[in-house]
């Protein structure tokens, strides 16, 4: 088992902090909520899907921002790179065409990045830059939920919380946001919080 059984609702449009010390199975929850990994036993309803009946259908509807060892930034590309392909995986070749420089501000915009230097590539991001540009990059293909891993790794509390300030904001556009960090505690007053315990 690679997490405790757990019973939870999250409401369309709200933001979940998944915390718990490594080991508690965040990573595994999450991938398992994007039908990105099948469940040993019991069953989650995902918008209108049931899973694992429906994992093909849960996956079109969610969207992986950073998830470390599984969806990654490449520190070689650019930001403008990274959206470009996601766009491009998303749209195929008729996403290349139809106002692509707008749609890559656009999703840079809802995630509070709106002034970032396009042509940086991921080495130069901050970790807080790197998080919200994994969310963007999910975005794009419009999904009815984010899911992003260890959003809290490698920054200070003010940090912290500014990260999770933006997310609210995305949830607040009707995106549902369901984030794995170890100290919920910055999201206190910002997101629901589902606290994960050792499976052993």
């Amino acid at each position: 088992m690679v997490y405790a059984p757990v019973t939870f609702d999250i409401p369309a449009g709200a933001l979940l902090a998944v915390s718990g010390a490594g080991g508690t199975g965040r990573t595994a929850l999450l991938l398992t909520l994007g039908g990105r990994m099948k469940p040993s036993g019991g069953t989650a309803t995902v918008g209108q899907f049931q899973l694992p009946r429906d994992l093909r259908s849960v996956q079109r509807i969610s969207a992986l921002g950073l998830v470390p060892g599984v969806n990654e930034l490449d520190p070689a590309l650019t930001v403008r790179e990274h959206l470009g392909e996601a766009l491009d995986l998303r749209e195929g070749l008729f996403g290349r065409w139809r106002g692509r420089a707008q749609r890559i501000r656009h999703a840079l915009e809802r995630v509070g990045l709106g002034d970032l230097d396009t042509s940086l590539p991921a080495a130069d991001l901050s970790p807080e830059e790197a998080q919200l540009l994994g969310a963007a990059c999910a975005l794009v293909g419009r999904p009815g939920l984010l899911l992003l891993d260890d959003v809290d790794e490698g920054l200070p509390l003010d940090r912290q919380r500014a990260l999770w300030e933006r997310l609210r904001a995305v949830a607040d556009s009707g995106v549902t946001v369901v984030a794995s960090c170890q100290d919920p505690a910055p999201a206190r007053g910002l997101a629901l919080d589902l606290s994960l315990e050792n499976p052993r």
